[in-house]
């Protein structure tokens, strides 16, 4: 199960380059309010809400943001426009291919900003089921490791239920099949071992591997989708290297 490890890395730099943007807060108040209305308003008894809080705090976010956020997807806010959760698939160019999970109010104004990103760089949204054949729904764990951890890291997700723990770059990644997600959680906390970060994550069974230029080019789009409001995820079946990504950043 290679690749899963190089995802995570790129993501959290990427996440260090979002953090800078004003729209990580939406993001972070959007995952907050779904997680809320999709398990309810107490973080103790919502593992994803407790991991979407506990980013928000890593990010900064302030307090009453937070608790707004909760109260807008428990349904305490009587005011709050209602959020829709739809994913989309599509293709970027080059032969890769995408889902794409947006959040929004408004339906027609995601489609037209998501075809209009995607034609720009050779692709189009595809139909339902054309691309998500391509991908796996995974739970994925990310835990600090200090040299000490990856042993009881691993011993606690396998018997959660665990595929796969890897260790790179200081950093120890757990993979597991989506209905383990909470299980991985409790089983990590049992032992101590704080998340890093958390999820439920599409995987792509088949990375494509394109040239420079034309890996260039789709992250091109990749990074306009990420950059659009509506859109919370976009996972590919890209491979790239972090050198791709500095070149990105560079350009």
């Amino acid at each position: 199960m290679s690749g899963h490890s190089h995802w995570s890395t790129i993501k959290r730099k990427k996440g260090a380059a979002d953090a800078k943007k004003g729209a990580m807060f939406t993001r972070l108040a959007r995952e907050i309010a779904l997680a809320a209305r999709n398990g309810g308003g107490d973080p103790s008894m919502n593992v994803s809400l407790e991991l979407a809080i506990d980013r928000a705090r890593a990010s900064n976010m302030p307090k009453d943001s937070i608790e707004r956020a909760i109260k807008r997807g428990a349904g305490d806010d009587k005011d709050g426009i209602e959020l829709l959760e739809i994913t989309y698939e599509g293709y970027l160019g080059k032969g890769a291919s995408a889902i794409i999970e947006c959040v929004t109010e408004n339906r027609n104004r995601t489609v037209a900003d998501l075809r209009h990103i995607l034609s720009k760089g050779g692709g189009d949204l595809a139909s339902n089921g054309s691309v998500s054949w391509q991908f796996d729904r995974k739970a994925i764990y990310t835990v600090k490791s200090d040299g000490k951890n990856f042993d009881k890291a691993f011993e606690a997700a396998l018997e959660a239920g665990a595929d796969d723990v890897t260790e790179e770059d200081g950093y120890i990644e757990i993979v597991g099949p989506a209905e383990t997600f909470k299980a991985i959680h409790d089983s990590l906390a049992n032992v101590g071992l704080k998340t890093e970060d958390a999820g439920l994550r599409m995987i792509p069974k088949q990375e494509i591997e394109l040239d420079p230029d034309q890996t260039l080019s789709v992250l091109k789009v990749i990074s306009a989708l990420e950059d659009s409001d509506d859109v919370q995820n976009v996972y590919s079946n890209l491979k790239y290297t972090e050198e791709d990504f500095e070149k990105l950043e560079e350009d």
